[in-house]
């Protein structure tokens, strides 16, 4: 049986099949009375996106939509937002679809009531306490794939167009106030974007499950978090009206953004530059990294990855680990390679200096030095 629960961890969460229904009152309840729906262009027609404004509109919300929304947002499409939101005198923001619609709207949300530049908050040392927690609109997250897990995250990510690099915008208060978790919405994804997705919220679980930070609690989400993606993510991909494979994933994306407050590392560190330099669809790109990362951490995680497999039911510790991702990833069709993912002429050395630069560098268990990631840019190409 589909599950169907309401969670108070890490906000209050509606999961289930058809509560996508409870939207309106969910706006009201998180203190909407005319919320700015923010989706990005691929789902602005689609009959989930109109039914959704049309459950909005029945309840007197009005049915205001900005879906100027790229795969990997940028700073431009930050200021679009806002001018559509402060123009329709709106109150609250209902983030809508994949990674990069939850990011923006979240986003526009956060930077509606601020007087500072969006890039003055990038998560790094203590840069959130800059802004006006009173200039922050509230969010209900509606997640319509299974991957990134932003709806339960307190950042978004967004692409500095002018330095062609990715920044983490970090607030405790950005974390929606209601998410409608419905796995209903992701049935019609395509093959490709199911598999992309559903490995993004395994790398989440497999870099917070690595990371050398103390954090037991987000351990043990991972863990579970993983088990859960090498039981359904097939499932998902290759039936796809299987409800319960579709929740199973959309829990499993929740976890691994709740576990990676223990950190992340080299796989998000390189596909970071990668997505922002070649426009590449994130969570495929970190399926493409992680296996050459898997290999270069070897030397810190063998043991801990070893416990994974035998609590994952995987024979062999981290070969046989290894072996399954392997095996996982070319059952569901990523690309061996990036060059497959169509990045050619690459430039390594920006790839290198992007990654260095990225903060989630830090929760690497084997350290990132310049030799060591120009070595691995180079695993990634054939």
């Amino acid at each position: 049986m589909t599950p169907v629960a309401t969670w108070s961890y890490p906000t209050e969460v509606r999961f289930g099949a058809g509560r996508i229904s409870e939207l309106a009152e969910a706006c009201i309840a998180a203190g909407m009375t005319r919320p700015l729906l923010v989706t990005d262009r691929g789902l602005s027609g689609l009959p989930i996106t109109t039914d959704a404004l049309d459950l909005l509109d029945r309840a007197g919300l009005g049915a205001a939509l900005f879906d100027g929304v790229d795969a990997n947002p940028t700073g431009e499409n930050l200021v679009a937002g806002l001018d559509a939101y402060r123009a329709g005198g709106h109150d609250g923001v209902v983030a809508f679809g994949g990674g990069s619609g939850l990011d923006l709207g979240k986003l526009v949300a956060f930077m509606s009531g601020q007087t500072r530049p969006v890039w003055d908050f990038e998560d790094v040392g203590d840069n959130w306490t800059r802004a006006d927690p009173n200039g922050i609109a509230p969010v209900v997250a509606v997640p319509t794939t299974a991957g990134t897990g932003s709806e339960v995250g307190r950042a978004g990510v967004l692409t500095d167009a002018a330095t062609h690099s990715k920044k983490i915008i970090f607030h405790p208060k950005m974390l929606p106030r209601i998410v409608i978790g419905d796995p209903a919405l992701t049935v019609d994804l395509p093959r490709a974007i199911t598999a992309g997705t559903g490995m993004d919220a395994f790398a989440h679980c497999l870099e917070a499950y690595s990371s050398p930070h103390f954090h037991p609690m987000s351990a043990g989400i991972a863990l579970e978090g993983m088990r859960l993606v090498f039981e359904n993510l097939p499932r998902a991909v290759e039936t796809p009206q299987d409800l319960d494979a579709r929740a199973q994933m959309m829990a499993a994306a929740m976890m691994g953004a709740v576990a990676f407050q223990k950190g992340l590392g080299a796989i998000h560190a390189l596909s970071h530059p990668i997505g922002a330099l070649y426009g590449t669809h994130h969570g495929t790109t970190n399926a493409v990294v992680l296996q050459p990362v898997l290999a270069f951490n070897r030397p810190a995680i063998e043991e801990k990855i070893a416990r994974a497999a035998a609590y994952l039911g995987i024979a062999g510790g981290f070969d046989g680990f290894a072996a399954a991702v392997a095996d996982l990833s070319a059952r569901i069709g990523i690309p061996d390679n990036l060059t497959a993912m169509g990045v050619t002429a690459p430039d390594k050395a920006a790839i290198v200096a992007g990654a260095l630069a990225d903060p989630s560098t830090g929760g690497n268990p084997v350290p990132m030095t310049p030799e060591a990631t120009a070595k691995l840019v180079d695993a990634l190409f054939p």
